[in-house]
């Protein structure tokens, strides 16, 4: 009887463990399958999409197509293929699916049957676009145009350098080679097709789509498929280096000439898009040339009757993204307001002019993020996350804003963890607004107990501090190991009005980091938080940030850690590429006379006589957007001080880190040096 009795315990014991939710960790954070490219099948009746998983031991991903109906059901995996796949279409005329694979064109019917190569290409292609009647290609791909140095030098073949006479000679994370991507079109016509082709820019050094985030998004068809519209800076060197004055260019097929459609304003114009009737363009633009977080607005143009409007204008917040409806009566767009990102539609005016902000319709909400969006009939196929679950695809009633979940891609995960509590809370910042802050707790959160907790330092400058889940930056897994967050929507950051979004431009270290003060000051009253137990963190500006708070915080921090952070606003002007950021945001160059005061004012380095608090610091060799010798003298800075320091380095990653195991070693890094020091 007592064997049965200790065979009965244990086997209850045993169901009792494998019924406990787990927290998340750093490798479950990995094995999350990460939604892509979203297509409407050709009958309106099931979305197409991508699907992307990484592997820990490869230290890869892979990628792999997938449909599902609208209607619900299970989701039916299309490809298992090895290597690059993307760039997902319909083809013309027919009811198969496009996608691009080892450097070509394939087709395969709606079930994942029958993949056939459809293309030739010599070069290797990318952004792939039909034309509207099927018969020619649109794609961009890598030309060679500057003599590299081994051309130069080509009997020394073991040489490795580089010749460099003016600037922009590296961008973000890759060097200039003397390559540049250019838009070209071909005819389709069948399994040659590719071969040759008419390059739209001929020898012009210039980028299309333009380095490093353009896409497929600014490179178009025009009306009725007889011309192209694409997004170009057409500057070079220092020039480039100092501007954002990009415009859109129409390329005419049957002339062979191009036209300057934006050439009156002077900032970002790109993604263009024809309504479904091809009389009327849109696109968004930014104003001011240098200020790469302007006010982005979405312009209307109806070259017919020579009528061009900022349908946004009146909107005091900034556009991220937007598509035509498919009568071309409205349009959709997706924007950050308070904190999250949702749907809006503007229905058009008979006559064409800017709409009221009460004209636009907000058409979701909840403390959610939409980032993307395509129409099939009356609903939107949108992707959706929040700081709790990565993004799932969401069939969206247009009329109600009511959203039903499609894709149940890590649902298995999220119904075996713990969840962490997200609360919106409002903070007074010491100049009297009030300013949204997100605080996350851990899974089980206990009132009774005391908490470390973790500031967190956004980027950007201006970036939201929305919904969003990070794959590094993720506060589900911070919370998972037993830190409270804070998350303030501190000066700068948009969805709260432009005059917010522009407050920290030229004020770096001023009132933006008292509202990061005024934070955490106000969590750390509460009793759940450990006063003596607060650690601030953050990448980008937000690094930045996290050096100017070791200068100023008075004792309120135990730990820090900043990764990839401006130290030496001075040395870093030196160094980095895109100037245009530089000059609008601290002011210009140091040597001016007088100075701007951001050197002397905001520079962390002319606190560092004040730090006193254990830093870990954390660069990558191929960040030249902020280089490495930004974090490499925080480090020595802080190991001539006597202060408990570690560097993190990754020769290889650039502002982000990207490769699996490198994120999970980064990962380790950061929750050791948290236990280490909180």
């Amino acid at each position: 009887m007592k064997n049965i009795v200790s065979s009965l315990l244990a086997l209850s014991l045993m169901f009792s463990v494998l019924g406990q939710k787990q927290n998340m960790d750093e490798k479950l954070l990995w094995k999350l399958k990460r939604v892509g490219e979203t297509v409407i099948s050709s009958d309106k009746k099931s979305v197409i999409y991508t699907v992307r998983t990484y592997d820990i031991d490869s230290n890869n991903g892979q990628t792999q197509i997938f449909i599902q109906s609208l209607s619900g059901g299970e989701a039916k995996k299309l490809t298992n293929v090895k290597g690059g796949i993307g760039n997902v279409m319909l083809i013309p005329n027919s009811d198969m699916i496009g996608y691009m694979h080892k450097g070509n064109l394939w087709q395969m019917k709606p079930d994942g049957s029958n993949a056939t190569k459809i293309s030739d290409f010599s070069e290797s292609p990318s952004n792939v676009k039909f034309s509207p009647d099927g018969k020619k290609l649109l794609f961009s791909y890598t030309k060679m145009i500057d003599k590299s140095t081994k051309d130069i030098y080509p009997e020394y073949e073991k040489a490795d350098v580089k010749i460099i006479d003016d600037l922009m000679y590296r961008h973000w994370d890759s060097w200039k080679d003397g390559s540049y991507s250019h838009p070209a079109i071909t005819d389709f016509s069948g399994a040659n097709s590719g071969k040759e082709f008419t390059d739209l820019l001929g020898n012009d050094p210039y980028d299309v789509p333009m380095k490093p985030f353009g896409g497929s998004e600014d490179l178009i068809w025009g009306a009725g498929g007889k011309s192209v519209i694409f997004q170009c800076k057409k500057e070079v060197g220092k020039e480039y280096a100092m501007s954002t004055n990009s415009d859109l260019f129409e390329y005419n097929l049957e002339t062979k000439k191009t036209m300057n459609l934006t050439e009156p304003n002077k900032g970002y114009d790109n993604h263009p898009a024809y309504n479904p009737q091809g009389t009327i363009l849109a696109w968004q633009a930014m104003k001011r040339d240098g200020y790469e977080s302007d006010k982005s607005d979405i312009i209307l143009m109806d070259k017919a009757n020579d009528l061009q409007v900022n349908l946004t204008q009146n909107w005091d917040e900034t556009v991220s993204s937007f598509i035509w409806s498919e009568d071309g009566k409205k349009i959709f767009f997706i924007a950050v307001q308070n904190a999250t990102q949702h749907i809006y539609e503007i229905v058009l005016p008979k006559k064409l002019a800017p709409v009221q902000a009460s004209e636009i319709r907000k058409i979701t909400s909840g403390q959610f993020n939409y980032n993307s969006m395509v129409q099939a009939g009356a609903f939107l196929i949108a992707g959706r996350q929040d700081m709790n679950h990565a993004t799932e695809l969401f069939k969206v009633d247009i009329k109600t804003g009511k959203a039903t979940q499609l894709t149940h891609l890590n649902d298995a995960v999220y119904a075996n963890i713990n969840m962490s509590q997200v609360e919106r809370r409002m903070v007074k910042t010491s100049d009297g607004k009030d300013m949204l802050t997100w605080v996350i707790y851990p899974p089980n959160f206990d009132k009774t107990k005391k908490y470390p907790t973790l500031l967190y330092c956004q980027g950007g400058p201006q970036s939201a501090v929305s919904q969003f889940y990070s794959f590094r930056w993720n506060f589900q897994l911070m919370a998972a190991k037993g830190y409270i967050i804070v998350a303030p929507n501190r000066r700068g950051l948009p969805g709260f009005g432009t005059e917010w979004n522009e407050a920290i431009s030229q004020d770096w270290g001023g009132q933006a980091i008292q509202d990061y003060l005024s934070a955490i000051d106000a969590l750390a009253k509460e009793p759940f938080v450990d006063e003596n137990r607060l650690g601030a963190i953050g990448a980008s500006y937000g690094g930045y940030s996290v050096y100017m708070l070791a200068g100023v915080h008075e004792n309120r921090f135990k730990s820090l850690i900043s990764h990839c952070g401006l130290y030496n606003l001075e040395s870093w002007y030196g160094v980095t590429e895109e100037l245009f950021f530089a000059n609008f945001d601290i002011g210009g160059p140091y040597w001016l006379t007088p100075a701007p005061a951001s050197y002397e004012k905001f520079s962390p380095h002319k606190f560092a006589h004040k730090w006193n608090t254990p830093i870990l610091v954390i660069h990558g060799g191929k960040d030249f957007r902020v280089p490495e010798n930004q974090g490499m003298e925080a480090f020595s800075v802080a190991q001539l001080k006597g202060l408990k320091s570690r560097f993190l380095y990754f020769p290889n990653e650039g502002h982000w880190v990207l490769s699996p195991q490198n994120g999970l070693i980064w990962h380790n890094e950061f929750f050791k040096w948290l236990n280490e020091t909180l």
